[in-house]
């Protein structure tokens, strides 16, 4: 008897390890079953950072990926990722989309597909309100302390203007949160981020937004490449958005103020 409990317990015991192993069911065009799996850089307000409680995510993209997850009929779960990490996470399977103020570029449609986009932006150059320096253009950065947030469209923006004969240095941070507290700190003269970032700060009277580009960038969910069901679904359910007013009603919930002519 002594010996069949012994076994009885070994085996109820590689049960319990299979179970803890076992994988979740892969959906149809998603990573598990039922789940809308998001990643995101959850430090990148307004479009996406933690509440004061610092575990619930808001901002426009947690709305936009609630709505959306909706439309799908999935179950939507955040996934909080660097952002020099966020695409590799893509590739691996860590999450089924990226929606973090993802810009569609050439470079990045090269290994991942990006649905149809859901708000425009441009650039915005921010500087403190004390300083008394005003730039209308980026070419009166020369010589001045630049902030912003490595590997974004600032940073790609600001090398444009390097190339083209700009002279300033660089001051690059992991969020583009840390680039504006240099500013507010008077550690640097200005900072570049996206005009819709400059949302979160615009009552803030330490900051004055001098210069703001084309809206010439488009923000867009990105899916791993190849997977055409998620990505038709996907587009399906923004023109759904669009069409039955659920993105207007966020861009005004948001931002104040009605984008839907960034994206027509």
């Amino acid at each position: 008897m002594k010996k069949i409990a012994i076994v009885a317990a070994v085996l109820a015991s590689v049960v319990s390890l299979m179970g803890c192993n076992k994988k979740a069911e892969a959906g149809e065009f998603t990573v598990e079953k039922g789940k809308f799996k998001v990643g995101m850089e959850i430090g990148y307000p307004p479009m996406e950072y933690f509440d004061a409680d610092g575990k619930t995510p808001m901002g426009f993209d947690v709305e936009f990926g609630k709505a959306l997850s909706e439309k799908l009929g999935l179950e939507v779960e955040f996934i909080d990722t660097a952002w020099d990490g966020i695409f590799a996470g893509l590739e691996t399977n860590k999450y089924d989309v990226v929606i973090a103020a993802a810009t569609i570029t050439p470079e990045r449609l090269e290994s991942m597909e990006f649905s149809k986009p859901y708000v425009g932006n441009g650039q915005t150059i921010v500087v403190n309100a004390a300083s008394g320096y005003r730039p209308v253009s980026p070419k009166e950065l020369e010589g001045k302390t630049v902030a912003y947030q490595a590997e974004t469209t600032s940073d790609i923006f600001m090398e444009k203007q390097a190339k083209a004969g700009l002279k300033f240095t660089p001051a690059e941070f992991d969020k583009v949160l840390n680039a504006y507290d240099e500013l507010k700190l008077g550690r640097c003269d200005a900072v570049v981020s996206d005009a819709l970032v400059f949302a979160n700060y615009a009552d803030d009277p330490s900051y004055v937004s001098t210069w703001v580009g084309d809206a010439d960038e488009y923000f867009g969910v990105a899916i791993r490449k190849g997977n055409s069901v998620l990505l038709d679904k996907v587009n399906a359910a923004i023109d759904e958005m669009k069409a039955d007013g659920t993105l207007k009603k966020l861009y005004l919930k948001i931002f104040g103020s009605d984008l839907s002519d960034t994206v027509k």
